[in-house]
């Protein structure tokens, strides 16, 4: 049992240690059960960017942007479009930096959600792709789509078994440039089984468990936490819903 005692400053953790509420090891273990109690209740689906619904933790967004706006990217490829919001997030940023596009794919994109991003006014920084992120035809077709000496990142957010991210992590790995990142999101899936709307095999079917398999055979790429470009707090880790994610190529 965690207990929280206001009146003395405290959080007390399951094994009986006494943590002062504004230490870096009480902010985990409550950012933890906020995360939990966030999925619960369905947090991460009360946002939108520029008008598409968007299904991240806000942090998350914070992060990809700080990483999106240090590499500069040609070419931002992402699996899973869902309302869209995401492929507009990316363009805005695309827009702002003044450098970029996006590629987004999916296996389906409902045709409301099609008309709306083909609508929107930065649909002209995206191409979507409609089929499985797996599926040869579509992988061959998103390196056609890339011209020599772009620099590329790829953000990995459809399906979530661990046999489809390894896939995809396998697929699309060759097309990161080196110092830039393969990110498979969604690894707190290990924390959920047995939360709602979680299946029981999440503890191990999910892609965090890809990203361990996919390291095991590719030295070219190495597991690093994104650095926090401004930091005047104790805080050294993110509160996030994609822990173990971030793949950096090293060569």
């Amino acid at each position: 049992m965690i207990q929280i005692d206001k009146k003395n400053n405290l959080v007390i953790a399951e094994d009986g240690t006494k943590y002062n509420i504004g230490s870096p090891e009480a902010f985990h273990i409550l950012s933890q059960l906020w995360l939990r109690s966030g999925w619960d209740v369905k947090y991460e689906y009360t946002f939108t960017w520029m008008g598409r619904p968007i299904i991240q933790l806000p942090e998350d967004m914070f992060r990809i942007q700080e990483i999106i706006y240090n590499l500069k990217p040609d070419v931002i490829i992402e699996t899973g479009i869902a309302h869209g919001g995401s492929s507009v997030f990316y363009a805005n940023l695309c827009k702002v930096i003044g450098r970029g596009s996006v590629i987004s794919i999916d296996i389906e994109i409902r045709p409301h959600n099609l008309k709306a991003i083909m609508e929107h006014e930065l649909f002209e920084y995206i191409t979507l792709i409609e089929g499985s992120s797996v599926d040869r035809q579509v992988v061959d077709k998103v390196y056609s789509m890339i011209r020599p000496q772009e620099k590329v990142i790829v953000l990995l957010d459809s399906n979530h078994t661990k046999a489809h991210v390894l896939a995809e992590l396998n697929a699309y790995s060759g097309l990161v440039t080196t110092g830039s990142y393969i990110v498979a999101f969604d690894g707190w899936m290990e924390n959920l089984a047995g939360a709602p709307r979680s299946k029981d095999d999440w503890g191990w079917n999910n892609p965090k468990a890809a990203v361990i398999e996919f390291i095991k055979s590719h030295n070219n790429f190495i597991v690093e936490e994104p650095q926090f470009k401004f930091n005047e707090s104790f805080i050294m880790e993110r509160v996030t819903a994609c822990p173990n994610a971030f793949l950096k190529r090293i060569k």
